[in-house]
């Protein structure tokens, strides 16, 4: 393998290492979302947002990190559906600005809107946030609706290397089923992290018993949906590449066929669904509030391995369903060789900000939630 091929393959795991950082960070939407099923008074609600409210930043910046990494070393991509679904993107970048000015705004005295507005506000990002990046990255698997032609830059009037092949430019994806499925399985996963790490970090009863009671109905939905779209992904055709030619074609089990001929990644997914699924059974069946460490884990690994399915192996990571051989993959969407050197040695920092996150992660998770504090705390949400 050259050092070429070798970075395309380097940028795509950092790339789906952040997507599944960001799928895990997503706990907070899924926080937001059941802010009034799982508080019941003013108070157990400040403490349920408080709780969210001191990580929200963690998934905002990890969700800017993600869309710059893929700019860097993928700028076709980015082109192609940023530029071209950007309904779906503006919706996205929609919910988070509301979420940011809600946690803001919501408490600051002489507000406009008044805070169960700001409320509401935090539930909208909580469900439509996971739904449609969920939806958004099925795609991935299940092909969106563009053309690409680089010749095209040769045109004066009109220097576009992609364009969307319907007026919709994005929102399709969502008349899809295999994509709702996903967005659906995300949406859930948020929500039983977000019960879990209720469990750790809010020092009340009260609380803690509503999110036992309440994990098993968000577990049961979030596995139906998720096998659903996993067990479809495994039976159904998928997009190869000829790595000589560089054609696209369909390949039938072609998911399936990456597990095995890449074992390490099919390991990680295992690994990664047995964390998730015994982080989910330790709180119910003890009184153990560390369930959110081994789902937490888990699905960094779970999503890892299946971005890993999407781009490794000589497989189109963004297919087209308008004309099959526009489809995207790790070696004609990348950056030059220069530019993945580049920013290849920027990456060495990265455990280095790692190590700062889980710091600062630590400090502010030092002291568990309590009404007490939420009562003397001027600075609470």
């Amino acid at each position: 393998m050259d050092n070429y091929i070798f970075l395309q393959h380097y940028w795509w795991f950092l790339i789906s290492l952040l997507g599944a950082l960001l799928v895990l960070l997503l706990f907070v939407q899924g926080g937001q979302s059941l802010l009034f099923s799982i508080g019941k008074t003013e108070s157990e609600q400040k403490m349920l947002i408080n709780s969210t409210g001191r990580k929200w930043e963690f998934t905002f910046t990890t969700l800017v990190t993600f869309g710059g990494a893929f700019f860097a070393s993928f700028p076709l991509f980015y082109s192609t559906s940023f530029g071209g679904a950007y309904w779906v993107w503006l919706l996205i970048l929609l919910c988070f600005v509301l979420q940011a000015v809600s946690y803001e705004f919501q408490s600051k005295k002489g507000n406009l809107l008044g805070k169960k507005t700001y409320q509401i506000f935090l539930i909208i990002n909580g469900v439509l946030g996971p739904v449609l990046l969920g939806t958004a990255v099925a795609t991935f698997f299940n092909g969106a609706e563009f053309i690409v032609n680089k010749a095209q830059l040769t045109d004066i009037g009109m220097p576009v290397i992609s364009i969307w092949a319907n007026p919709l430019h994005g929102l399709e994806a969502a008349f899809v089923i295999w994509n709702v499925c996903l967005g659906l399985a995300v949406f859930f996963l948020s929500r039983v992290l977000a019960l879990l790490y209720f469990i750790n970090n809010i020092n009340d009863e009260a609380i803690r018993t509503r999110c036992r009671k309440r994990l098993p109905i968000e577990a049961g939905l979030f596995l139906v949906f998720f096998l659903t779209f996993f067990v479809k992904l495994l039976v159904s055709e998928g997009f190869a590449v000829n790595p000589v030619s560089g054609e696209i074609f369909m390949e039938k089990y072609k998911y399936f066929n990456n597990l095995i001929q890449m074992p390490v990644v099919g390991i990680i997914l295992l690994a990664g669904v047995v964390l998730v699924l015994f982080g989910i059974v330790k709180p119910l069946i003890s009184k153990s509030t560390k369930g959110i460490w081994f789902s937490g884990i888990g699905t960094v690994l779970t999503v890892l391995a299946l971005l890993l399915c999407a781009g490794w192996n000589n497989t189109a990571y963004y297919p087209s369903l308008a004309d099959l051989q526009s489809s995207l993959t790790i070696s004609n969407s990348c950056s030059s060789l220069f530019t993945l050197k580049v920013m290849t040695y920027v990456s060495f920092f990265i455990p280095f900000v790692l190590a700062y996150i889980f710091y600062a992660w630590r400090s502010i998770d030092l002291h568990k939630i309590t009404k007490n504090e939420m009562e003397n705390d001027g600075h609470a949400y």
